[in-house]
């Protein structure tokens, strides 16, 4: 017999051993958690990796599996590119200007200030901090209802650019984490606080999903300047394109309150749209 000749029965004993083993390993994946899409090990799922408390968990996983990460190519969302610089206007908008909130949402001036919005039927956006929104879930859900754009503002108002790598993903990933639970959807912009950004901030901030938005005009809301300088500060910047910054939460806004109702139906009167983008405007820089 030659050497590459194989009897029938040794030829049947070596196929069933084959099958066997193949069985064996299809067997196995379908019974590891480890290895099963959606599954977790037998001690039970892992903690959530958004805030429980007042400070954000740390090494959050958050969005480094997108959830959408077995779905067809044509339905995962793209991530956006690294930015360089945050957006500061908005020129494709036309005739427009976009009205930004920060470091909310606060009970205490956060509904006057969407009741105004309301009451001219127009849209703002809305960066605001995790361990405030932890605790406001119906407020976010009012800005959602109203057609707001709700934005990330990290979670406890650091400078960026002190924190480390996983510092930055803990501040944006668990604040992300409360917007998506409240609203069911993930921000699609976040704002530095201070506007201080590093390239780890634009690169987290891409990961995540999310473009950056700084502003044209910065109010100074914060520092309390009077409502009347708060009302010349819009006035004087205002333009098409504009991004206004001002505050609903971070202290006392009783002069962000009562200076909106004052300026905006001036902006109206002046022929702006007050809006908000969908999503980054066509003929904007990608990069």
């Amino acid at each position: 017999m030659k050497r590459d000749q194989i009897l029938p029965g040794r030829r049947a004993m070596l196929r069933f051993t084959a099958c066997l083993g193949a069985a064996t390993v299809l067997r196995g994946l379908n019974t590891d958690p480890a290895q099963t899409p959606g599954r977790f090990p037998a001690g039970g799922p892992p903690p959530a990796a958004g805030p429980q408390a007042s400070t954000p968990v740390k090494s959050s996983a958050y969005r480094l599996q997108p959830m959408t990460a077995n779905a067809p190519p044509s339905f995962r969302p793209a991530r956006p590119p690294v930015r360089r610089r945050p957006f500061l206007r908005m020129p494709e908008l036309g005739h427009a200007m976009v009205l930004t909130f920060d470091d909310g949402p606060d009970p205490r001036y956060t509904p006057d200030i969407l009741r105004t919005l309301r009451r001219y039927d127009v849209r703002a956006m809305f960066f605001v901090c995790g361990e405030m929104a932890v605790h406001h879930g119906d407020l976010l859900r009012e800005m959602a209802a109203d057609g707001h754009v709700v934005g990330n503002h990290t979670w406890s108002h650091p400078l960026i650019p002190s924190l480390s790598r996983a510092g930055i993903r803990d501040q944006l990933g668990g604040t992300s984490e409360v917007i998506e639970k409240a609203l069911g959807d993930a921000p699609t912009w976040y704002r530095a606080p201070y506007g201080a950004w590093n390239r780890a901030s634009f690169q987290i901030g891409a990961e995540l999903g999310m473009e950056p938005l700084g502003w044209t005009v910065d109010t100074l809301d914060w520092k309390e300047p009077g409502t009347g300088t708060i009302i010349r500060r819009v006035r004087g910047g205002a333009g098409p394109g504009v991004v206004v910054l001002s505050h609903d939460a971070g202290g006392n806004r009783g002069q962000s309150v009562v200076a909106l109702r004052t300026y905006l139906p001036e902006l109206l009167d002046a022929g702006y749209r007050i809006t908000v983008p969908s999503s980054v405007p066509r003929g904007m820089p990608r990069a």
